[in-house]
Order: structure tokens, then C-alpha cells, then sequence
């Protein structure tokens, strides 16, 4: 028999016999119901039935603690379809107890004899021994996790006061350099020359030339800003590099630029005390540099004191409270960059460099930045995804919980970076931004330190507000010294490199992948490398 029904449902004919054409027409009226719907309301149904009756019969045979394919699909689809309640996965006592409060005793164990698991595997092979219920399973989880986050963050802060305590001192191959250094100017005749020669001292005060300011103690690391500076000038013959020292590191820096000349770049090295009104009565930051070390004795017990005061901050907040305590915030190298229209009353653009940084292109189109009548040209470090590198602002550095702090500053105005800056002397001397500078430091020692934590920044930020140019982030890459995460491809794209922070690339806690772009600046089979065992790695 064969049934075949009109696409319009108005006419149902039934075959009869194979072969033979009897037939039966039926004519089905559609005055009242419509034939169409019923039929396809029947095909609907029999599929429903069919998947409802697989679906309930897996649930049946898997229980209600398995679940195999079949079954998940019928009791993740089954309530969609039927208004069923799908329960959590998870049970909500195990949440419940996972946010209540850690005490001690809970850390320690659910008994005062039991041990809180060391590992996951620990963990996991005494819950199937116990076969412990939910609530013993969750606590000795967080029992276990709250240990481990406890011993993470001490060995982050034991980690930090190590950097703190290596970034603090003097490597004993550096110091070898300087004494050997220090003897050869006192007994080499060579060592003491003339910096520069006669003939070029006319070029120290020539606008035409393109003038670099390095401020640096340690003489390794200004070799480095010196040689990668001479070595990537289009023009070398063009460069003039003003180095400027203190007392005790000058005859050490003469010797090292007296024997390792860069020509044909020209190399000035003059220490502080060469400057005649550098002096205690004229120069107000020397006098608040006194103060801010006695301050800093009183009201900072030193590494152990922050560690131990702060027993919940997050690891990187105390990381840059050791950071202030860097001999460097209080030092007059530090602070030297304030007086540089002092410094070089004959020169009007100068560009402004820290001894941890590495240059890796030419400079000298930064001379042709028009600075629209700005002071400093430098990278601000708001324009990144980078938290901890190139999204700080204000209240970064500055402390606005200080009701003076929060009466004069907006805390999410853009900062940025001290290191590689281009600096109209010309325009300067026409501003207030030194008095201004020396007017924020005496209100921080006033407030006991409590206006920020680190040193030249915060008070810069607030005495170049208003006078800085932003100049291209190419031109000064920043976070080499703290932030691991930065590769060799993504260093070498920059013109200039910072490693600002504790890594610095000449101690052993550098990051290997970027020591070598500093370590490539260094002659390591110079004889006095060598003789202090400074190596590549």
C-alpha cells in the first residue's frame, strides 16, 4: 500500500496492490483544521519522544554520579528543553568556605597533628586515604593553597631584598676597576691628559655641536653610554660628551677617557668640584640632601623595618619602598641635572643622559625637534598597556592621601621618564622650574619624607609640569632593569634602552637576554677588564 498526500493537504490517495492502479482519492476539507500542522506536530513528536526516551535512559544507567557523553548531552539539553533546574557543578558549601577568613588554626590543619600538605600530590593522596567529605576536602584545599601563597610571597620579598642589597653595592670587579684606574692616573703620565686636548676646547661651548650630558660615578657603565653614543653617531666627529663626576671618582674617569679615547667625538670630563659656586652656602638641594639623610635614619629603619611593617602589601609595593632606601635618591649626582643651565650657561639644547642606558641609533635628529618653546622632550610613560613600565601617572610617585599632595595635583596626569631627555637650556632659564624644585623638596622633608617615596622624579614631575614635550617612545624603551619579560627583538627596536632598576646589566642579577646588549659595548680584552675579571656573562 502507498499513501500520497497533496502538498497542500487537501488530497490523500491511497494505492492498493503492487503493480495495480487501484486507488482510493480522498478529498479532506480545510474549512476548520489545518491537516498541514497536525501532520507535522506528529513528525515533531515522534522525534521528541524518541531523544527523551535515550536521554532518560542513559541518566537511568549512569546514575547520578557518572556521566558519560550521552548522558551530559540529556542533562544539559533536558532542562532547556523542559524547564528543568541545572544545578552547579561545583556545590555551594565548597564557596562558602573557600571565602570565609584564614586564621592560623585553619593553616595549620582541621587537628593541631595534622601537617598541611606541601604538594598537590601530598594533598591529593591523603584526601583518598581519609575519603574525606566535602567540607574536610575543601578546607585542607585552602588550608594548602593559603600556605603555598604565604611562602610565594616571602621568598618574592627575600628575592627583593637580595636585588636591593646587590643593587646597593659596589661589585668587587667594579671596585677593582676604579683602585686600578685611580693608581694608573696617579703613576701614568698618559692617564692624566689634557680632556679635552687645547685645540678642542673651543668646540665645548659651540652650539653647532651636538652636546651630550652624562652625570655617572661608576666608570664601566659610562664607557658603555660613551662608546654606544660614538659608535652609532652618523657624525661622531660632531659629538661632544660633557661627563661630569664626583671627587672621589674623578681622577678614575679621567684615567679610563685619557686611555680609551673616542675620537674623533670630543670628551670633557670635569668633576663637581671643579664647578666654583657648587657649594654648600649657593646650592640648596646639597643642604636638603643633608636633612633628607637624617630624616630618612630617623623615620626608616632600613630593609628589615619596611619588610616587617608591611606583613599584607603585595610584593612589588614593598619592592619599591627598598628602592627608596638606594644610596642614589641621596646622592648629588641625582640631583646634578637641576643645574644644568648653571652647569652650561653657553649652551642653549643639550641632551640629558643616565649612566644605565644604551644607545642604539644616532641622536642627533633629536636637535631638530621643534619643542614649541617646552623645556624637556621626553617619552611620557602613560601610553601602554605595560602596568608596570608605561602606565604611570601621578599618583604613581606621588603620595595623595597627603592632603598638601592632593590639593595641587591631578593624580592621573600622564608622568614621564627621567633617563634620555632633550633639554632647551635656552627656554629654562626663562622658567622657574629650579626654585620650584627646590621649594617641593624642603615641603617633603617638612612632611617627613611623606610626600613621595623616590628621589629626583616626583619633584621633576612637579617642577617641569607644564614644560615637557612629548617626544616619540623610540627614542627611550624603558623597565630593562625589572621587567624580565622584555625580549631581545622587541629591546632592539628602540634607539635607546633603560635599564632602570635594580637588574643593572653590569651586576650578576641581570637579565641574561638583555646583558648582552649592553655586555656588546665592552671591550672585555681591554687590560683592565680583564685584570678585575669583568666577564661577558
Amino acid at each position: 500500500m502507498q499513501l500520497h498526500i497533496s502538498p497542500s493537504l487537501r488530497h490523500v490517495t491511497v494505492f492498493t496492490g503492487k503493480g495495480v492502479r487501484d486507488f482510493m482519492k480522498v478529498k479532506v476539507g480545510s474549512r476548520r483544521v489545518s491537516y498541514r500542522m497536525v501532520f507535522y506536530s506528529l513528525l515533531l513528536l515522534t522525534f521528541l519522544l524518541r531523544f527523551i526516551f535515550v536521554l532518560t535512559a542513559m541518566d537511568t544507567i549512569d546514575g547520578e554520579t557518572k556521566c558519560s557523553t550521552m548522558g551530559c548531552v540529556g542533562k544539559r539539553l533536558g532542562p532547556r528543553f523542559f524547564g528543568r533546574r541545572m544545578d552547579s557543578a561545583v556545590p555551594e558549601e565548597v564557596y562558602r568556605i573557600l571565602e570565609e577568613n584564614v586564621n592560623q588554626e585553619s593553616i595549620q590543619g582541621l587537628g593541631k597533628d595534622q601537617l598541611v600538605p606541601q604538594t598537590l600530590e601530598d594533598f591529593v593522596a591523603e584526601m583518598r586515604t581519609t575519603k574525606s567529605d566535602l567540607k574536610t576536602f575543601s578546607m585542607r584545599l585552602k588550608a594548602m593553597v593559603t600556605l603555598l601563597e604565604q611562602r610565594t610571597r616571602s621568598a618574592k620579598i627575600q628575592e627583593y631584598i637580595y636585588r636591593h642589597v646587590a643593587s646597593s653595592s659596589i661589585p668587587k670587579p667594579l671596585h677593582c676597576l676604579s683602585l686600578k684606574l685611580a693608581n694608573e692616573h696617579k703613576n701614568n703620565a698618559g692617564a692624566r691628559l689634557q680632556l679635552p686636548a687645547a685645540e678642542f676646547v673651543p668646540n665645548l661651548v659651540d652650539n653647532s655641536f651636538f652636546h651630550v650630558v652624562l652625570a655617572s660615578d661608576n666608570v664601566l657603565a659610562a664607557s658603555v653610554v660613551a662608546a654606544s653614543l660614538v659608535r652609532n653617531a652618523l657624525r661622531p666627529e660632531k659629538v661632544v660628551l660633557h661627563m661630569i663626576t664626583d671627587r672621589k671618582t674623578y681622577s678614575t674617569m679621567h684615567a679610563w677617557f685619557s686611555l680609551h679615547p673616542l675620537d674623533p667625538a670630543i670628551i670633557e670630563v670635569k668633576g663637581m668640584h671643579h664647578f666654583d659656586w657648587f657649594t654648600k652656602g649657593k646650592v640648596p638641594v646639597l643642604e636638603a640632601m643633608e636633612k633628607d639623610q637624617k630624616v630618612r635614619s630617623q623615620f626608616r629603619g632600613g630593609s628589615s623595618a619596611i619588610v616587617n611593617a608591611n606583613t599584607t602589601e603585595k610584593p612589588y609595593v614593598i619592592a619599591s619602598k627598598l628602592q627608596a632606601l638606594s644610596p642614589k635618591y641621596n646622592s648629588a649626582m641625582n640631583h646634578i641635572r637641576i643645574y644644568l643651565p648653571e652647569l652650561f650657561p653657553s649652551l642653549n639644547k643639550i641632551v640629558f643622559l643616565d649612566d644605565d642606558i644604551v644607545i642604539q641609533t644616532d641622536l642627533s635628529p633629536l636637535w631638530d625637534i621643534n619643542m614649541e618653546g617646552k623645556v624637556n622632550g621626553a617619552v611620557k610613560t602613560c601610553r601602554g598597556d605595560d602596568k608596570f613600565v608605561m602606565s604611570k601617572r601621578f599618583k604613581s610617585y606621588l603620595n595623595f592621601s597627603h592632603p598638601i599632595v592632593k590639593q595641587n595635583f591631578d593624580p592621573n596626569e600622564c608622568a614621564w621618564a627621567y633617563g634620555m631627555n632633550i633639554l632647551d637650556l635656552e627656554a629654562w632659564r626663562k622658567t622657574n622650574i629650579s626654585e620650584t624644585y627646590h621649594y617641593w623638596l624642603q615641603q617633603n622633608l617638612k612632611s617627613e619624607l611623606s610626600l613621595w617615596q623616590l628621589g629626583t622624579l616626583p619633584p621633576s614631575l612637579i617642577a617641569f609640569h607644564g614644560h615637557v614635550y612629548t617626544i616619540d617612545p623610540f627614542w627611550h624603551m624603558l623597565g630593562l632593569g625589572y621587567q624580565e619579560n622584555t625580549t631581545t627583538a622587541e629591546a632592539e627596536k628602540a634607539g635607546v634602552i633603560h635599564f632602570n632598576g635594580r637588574a643593572k646589566p653590569w651586576l650578576d642579577i641581570a637579565f641574561p637576554q638583555l646583558r648582552v646588549l649592553w655586555a656588546k659595548y665592552v671591550d672585555f680584552s681591554d687590560k683592565f677588564i680583564k685584570s678585575c675579571h669583568i666577564r661577558a656573562s
